[in-house]
């Protein structure tokens, strides 16, 4: 029977609309799935005998391992319910009823269990980190020592419960609120002292057809009310 020739023994050109696959390059992408998972297997089979624990091998564009920045809120998960597909997950692998993990495609009933996934071996391969962590420099050391010595005395500051130690406490804190006020302070009187100069300066180069700000607001205020001035009477 020719590809042109559907089972009825008529002509089924109208098939031309369907995806046309190439044979060899899924086969050749077999091939080499069935190398990857048999040298796989060899290398799991190697570490139990070795009595050690298998873990992905790494390719060469991992990172070092760094500290959490993201924060997970597990509050946000009491009292919820979540449905899932029946037949979803077999034990921990697959996405259940619980806190899933993409990267390594495990599901964990609590935060401590995920908590320890995330800090094992297995995960840091996963997420394309080596498991080792960079050595800090001295300055850097330096550094870290600065930031707990302020952090630990704002606690102390936080801590104080005698009235003696609050008055100094409170005392130190409104010097530094009067120093910001005198700081901005200044800063305004030294813009206006500079705008008035540049004024100043503006009205001698140009004479007295500049207006400077502020200066004829009172005069314009006594013309719009309609007065055009005080003057006495005389009999």
């Amino acid at each position: 029977m020719s590809k042109n020739s559907s089972a009825y023994g008529q002509a089924a050109g109208d098939t031309d609309f369907r995806k046309k696959y190439d044979l060899d390059e899924y086969a050749a992408k077999a091939r080499d799935r069935e190398e990857a998972e048999k040298e796989e297997r060899k290398a799991r089979w190697e570490a139990k005998m070795a009595g050690k624990k298998y873990y992905k091998p790494l390719e060469g564009h991992e990172t070092l391992t760094t500290a959490r920045s993201g924060h997970q809120d597990f509050s946000k998960l009491v009292g919820t319910t979540m449905l899932v597909p029946a037949g979803a997950g077999v034990g921990k692998r697959g996405r259940g009823a619980g806190i899933y993990c993409e990267a390594c495609d495990l599901t964990f009933k609590d935060n401590l269990q995920w908590i320890e996934h995330t800090n094992s071996m297995q995960h840091q391969r996963n997420t394309g980190h080596t498991g080792e962590v960079r050595k800090a420099t001295a300055e850097e050391v330096h550094q870290r020592i600065e930031q707990l010595w302020q952090r630990l005395q704002e606690r102390k500051r936080e801590q104080v419960v005698s009235l003696q130690e609050r008055l100094e406490v409170r005392k130190v804190e409104d010097e530094k609120e009067r120093e910001e006020k005198r700081r901005k302070r200044k800063e305004v009187e030294e813009r206006k002292r500079l705008e008035k100069e540049e004024a100043l300066k503006a009205k001698t180069n140009y004479g007295e057809d500049v207006r400077i700000e502020g200066e004829h607001d009172e005069d314009d205020m006594m013309a719009a009310m309609g007065f055009t001035g005080f003057g006495v009477s005389r009999k």
